[in-house]
């Protein structure tokens, strides 16, 4: 069984967001999606529109997600591919060679974004709004 795990704060889910679970979970036989959790979001500067929890329970309902783990930290990474198998680490594009050196554990893919769609834009919206 070929285990893919990918990471992000999956704020405001949105068709980008399936677009890439579907692509990693096709890449693959099993998906693990690391949701960061509020913590590790005010630790990178961001804010969630929506909490760990909402966006847990989003993530739970869409059909390539096969486990959720929380993501803490930046460092935890190469535990995570170690402790759970993983055989391919697949991030956006935007993310390109950020995590080369992941590559002595297992396969690294950065999968094009979707274009004209992303959380940020949402949450601009829906504040000028």
């Amino acid at each position: 069984m070929k285990k893919v795990i990918t990471y992000g704060t999956f704020d405001t889910l949105h068709y980008g967001h399936l677009f890439l679970l579907e692509r990693a979970r096709n890449l693959g036989d099993y998906l693990i999606v690391a949701l960061s959790s509020d913590d590790f979001n005010k630790k990178k500067g961001k804010s969630s529109y929506l909490d760990f929890n909402t966006r847990r329970s989003l993530l739970e309902a869409v059909k390539y997600v096969d486990e959720i783990i929380v993501e803490d930290s930046w460092e935890q990474k190469r535990q995570d591919i170690i402790n759970h198998s993983v055989d391919l680490f697949v991030i956006g594009n935007d993310w390109t060679g950020k995590f080369d050196q992941l590559r002595d554990l297992c396969e690294v893919h950065y999968l094009e974004r979707t274009p004209d769609i992303s959380s940020t834009a949402i949450k601009n919206k829906i504040q000028s709004a």
